[in-house]
């Protein structure tokens, strides 16, 4: 039987620009939507996709990273021509001043590993 862990697909590793990385050591996870990171549903999804990243061994070790994790909930959009996501304002401005083609409400994960 297949391992189904819903919810793990929603959670995709940040690729885009404009999101602020401090250290080298931070990787960022997002998903479309506001969510609340606090829920377990959602704490579990994440924990697994650390897991299946390779990023914790068990999913215990997913939970630990989730520990120290923080959350945000800001927007982001695609740019005419490109494919990755860009972080912008509500209305689909990026700091650049360009315009994306749907600003989405999205919610960000720092973890630090």
């Amino acid at each position: 039987m297949k391992d189904i862990r819903h919810g793990e697909h929603l959670w995709m590793l940040w690729e885009g620009e404009g999101f602020q990385r401090y250290y080298d050591n931070e990787l960022v996870y997002f998903t479309i939507g506001h969510v609340d990171i606090e829920d377990n549903i959602v704490r579990r999804a994440l924990a697994s996709v650390l897991q299946r990243d390779g990023l914790a061994d068990a999913l215990s070790d997913g939970f630990r990273l989730l520990e120290s994790a923080v959350g945000r909930w800001e927007h982001a959009g695609i740019l005419p021509e490109e494919q990755d996501y860009i972080f912008c304002d509500s209305l689909g401005v990026t700091d650049h001043g360009d315009q994306v083609e749907d600003a989405l409400e999205v919610s960000w994960v720092k973890i630090i590993i």
